[in-house]
């Protein structure tokens, strides 16, 4: 019998599935200290303006607020302070050189805790333009009104 994956979302990035286009998503570890995995045990953090970049053959989330834990003292450390993503070296190679040759973007998609440990969905990027925004709003429209039709029809 397979094993069950244990997953507890802490955060989604919302609006980044409204700005881009996810070409490809990737599964992270994330450098925290101890204060700061207790306070995404409570929930407060903050992706939404949030961005990845490599630097020196290293993997950093950047803008990513992690509210101070409230009992930390002096083991706080800054909220927005640049966090070291681990992957292997192979993968961000690979995610550099798409960011460089094609002009793609790293964003962080989502937090979630996997077996105990905080894991980041790392997604590589396109912009969307405003014209692909109307129409997926227009497509999501016509869904609801498909479904409620549906809904409507069956009663």
């Amino acid at each position: 019998m397979p094993e069950q994956v244990k997953t507890k979302t802490i955060a989604l990035n919302r609006q980044a599935r409204h700005e881009y286009f996810v070409v490809e998503s990737l599964e992270t570890g994330i450098e925290l200290v101890g204060t700061e995995v207790k306070s995404l045990r409570m929930g407060q953090v903050n992706l939404k303006d949030s961005w990845c970049d490599v630097e020196d053959g290293q993997l950093y989330v950047r803008g990513m607020h992690i509210s101070p834990y409230e009992k930390g003292n002096i083991f706080n450390r800054d909220p927005l302070r640049a966090r070291r993503l681990l992957a292997h070296k192979n993968e961000i190679r690979k995610l550099a050189q798409e960011v460089k040759l094609q002009g793609y973007t790293l964003v962080p998609l989502a937090l979630y805790f996997k077996h105990g440990r905080v894991k980041l969905e790392l997604g590589l990027c396109k912009g969307k333009k405003l014209y692909d925004k109307r129409q997926t709003a227009a497509k999501r429209a016509a869904q609801r009104d498909i479904d409620r039709a549906m809904k409507e029809r069956g009663r």
